[in-house]
């Protein structure tokens, strides 16, 4: 719903406008009837960003093990529901009862630490798509992104063909969730993550955009702001093709080892 604001100038001068907010809501996971995390985000496609978090989180192997998403709105927000099969189910019960324990002990922390610096599994060739490409998925990509042309608040993250067609692209307010509602939306189409395709991102490289992109196939990775240090480490552990600063007319290449 949109709301009046003043815009003050530099001279003291004002207007007045009308402005709409991004959407951000408390969204909670459960899977097997249990709870898994609970997210602020975006109330809308939340369908995809339950089956895409269970894909980069390692709670699902592929899309067939996702069962239906349910999607209900209560009082306080949203909660979405899934059904896991497979290998799956042993990591999310044990995911529960770590998280029950957090707040007793100081060995979780522990194991935290060691979760973040788990072994990511190396591309065996990866992908250098070519630099028209690169420059076309970008200007494709503005044009797609519908939440933000109202708000100016939203990330968008999408997925190319090796010549830079946009193939599909979500939004939210966090970075991490419209990777997770992208890599849903395509597994709930079974849209395999093409060898030769890459991934854009919007938002900062932050190491867990890095790590999902890694962990469902990707190869290549496409950001408009710079990546951290240990994004940096993590792509070139992978192997993971990182194009970063990327505007209209030049970029930063990350060479994989």
């Amino acid at each position: 719903m949109p709301v009046e604001v003043s815009e003050i100038g530099c001279d003291g001068a004002s207007r007045k406008l009308d402005c709409e907010w991004i959407a951000e809501e408390p969204v909670a996971l459960e899977f097997n009837g249990l709870s898994y995390a609970v997210m602020m985000a975006s109330p809308w496609d939340l369908e995809d960003f339950a089956r895409g978090f269970a894909l980069t989180e390692g709670l699902a192997e592929g899309a067939s093990s996702i069962g239906e998403v349910t999607v209900a709105q209560v009082p306080n927000g949203w909660i979405v529901r899934s059904q896991l099969a497979g290998l799956g189910i042993e990591k999310l019960a044990a995911r529960v009862r770590t998280r029950v324990a957090e707040s007793s002990c100081g060995l979780c922390g522990v194991e935290n630490l060691e979760a973040v610096s788990h072994p990511l599994p190396k591309i065996a060739q990866p992908f250098r798509p070519e630099h028209k490409a690169v420059f076309r998925a970008l200007a494709g990509l503005r044009e797609l992104q519908l939440h933000n042309k109202r708000t100016s608040a939203a990330h968008a993250a999408a997925f190319a063909t090796p010549e830079g067609q946009i193939l599909c692209v979500r939004e939210d307010v966090g970075r991490h969730n419209a990777v997770d509602k992208l890599i849903g939306a395509m597994a709930g189409q079974m849209q395999p993550v093409d060898a030769n395709g890459f991934f854009v991102s919007t938002a900062r490289c932050s190491y867990e955009i890095v790590e999902k992109i890694v962990r469902v196939g990707g190869r290549a990775l496409v950001t408009v702001s710079l990546p951290t240090s240990m994004a940096v480490a993590r792509a070139r552990e992978a192997r993971l093709s990182l194009y970063c600063l990327a505007r209209d007319d030049s970029f930063l290449e990350v060479v994989p080892v």
